[in-house]
């Protein structure tokens, strides 16, 4: 496995990262045996990087790496944590909290559910309206001079949040949804980005499996939070499941998967972007994988340029009440 430096300010991780949140029920149920071991398959290959919430599942998805790093060195995986979504005893969605104090106890209780004595990158989740960037920064600066946190990140925010953020503490890298049918961040944010050294995680990669090639319609099952995505409903779905066919033409050519060409896409854009892959199943992610060792040439990023043109996607990429908390997506 080859790595990349995450920003200018940050560590140097491993080409693809593991995105652990449909281990903790996002998608439908998910196996917890198989869920620990594809973890650690991923990290005996070489992944450093996972990406988990501490509202994956209530704490549930940190309790789950833990588990997964036991008898591990703890140097060998670097651990990136969002924190500040606030969720009712059902799992609904309560709004953010960034308060400097909320802030530092969602990191006492990160620390003791994952059992590790610092976390590698801390990040909000999304940007709190009531509270200033700069105050939410300054408390997880608090905790890196406390040795608490090693890195600090972004998630889902716009350009001028990230300079704000940046004027206060260095920033290792924006965590943010790119992939073929995602494309918003080209639009100032990928450019603002690299102005300030800062790396991209890119999340979504296969579109929550939309863009993956295995994808069926009619597919979503209970307590499967993409029933309530726009790019998943009837009139958006035939329309983007049409991407996918002209896609798969371009990955037989290149004796590829659907997933495997979608994936090293995003890692093409740029050797300062990190995809993460939310794997769930050991088979899945030997297929992710298989990204790594594809080098896509101008012929091929132009013919899957013309498979998948920008902006080509039916739907948002969240449903209207989550779009409205993404900074990332608003006029800066």
């Amino acid at each position: 496995m080859q790595g990349r430096q995450l920003g200018k300010a940050g560590p140097f991780v491993s080409t693809l990262g593991l995105g652990c949140m449909g281990m903790s029920g996002m998608y439908g149920p998910a196996d917890r045996a198989e869920s620990i071991a594809t973890i650690r398959t991923a990290l005996d290959a070489g992944i450093t990087l996972l990406d988990t919430g501490d509202f994956y599942g209530m704490g549930h998805n940190e309790l789950l790496i833990a588990e997964a790093l036991k008898g591990r060195a703890r140097d060998r995986a670097l651990v990136s944590v969002k924190f500040g979504a606030l969720r009712d005893p059902a799992g609904g969605w309560l709004g953010f909290d960034a308060r400097p104090a909320a802030v530092k106890t969602y990191l006492a209780y990160s620390l003791q559910r994952l059992g590790v004595d610092h976390i590698d990158i801390y990040r909000p989740a999304r940007l709190d309206p009531n509270v200033p960037i700069e105050e939410t920064i300054g408390a997880i600066a608090d905790m890196v001079k406390a040795g608490k946190v090693r890195h600090i990140g972004l998630s889902e925010v716009g350009s001028q949040t990230i300079r704000r953020a940046a004027n206060v503490h260095p920033i290792c890298d924006l965590q943010i949804e790119y992939s073929l049918i995602s494309r918003g961040i080209e639009d100032g944010i990928l450019a603002t980005c690299r102005e300030l050294g800062i790396g991209i995680t890119a999340y979504g990669v296969l579109s929550r499996g939309l863009i993956s090639g295995h994808w069926q319609k009619d597919a979503v099952g209970q307590g499967d939070f993409r029933a309530l995505s726009p790019r998943f409903q009837d009139e958006n779905v035939d329309r983007n499941l049409a991407l996918v066919e002209a896609l798969s033409k371009v990955a037989q050519a290149r004796r590829a998967s659907v997933a495997q060409i979608a994936i090293a896409w995003v890692a093409a854009q740029g050797s300062d972007i990190v995809p993460l892959v939310g794997a769930r199943r050991r088979d899945r992610l030997a297929e992710a994988l298989g990204a790594v060792d594809i080098a896509l040439t101008a012929d091929d990023l132009a013919a899957i340029e013309r498979a998948v043109p920008k902006g080509a996607a039916a739907g948002e990429r969240y449903a209207a009440a989550q779009m409205a908390h993404l900074d990332s997506e608003k006029a800066h």
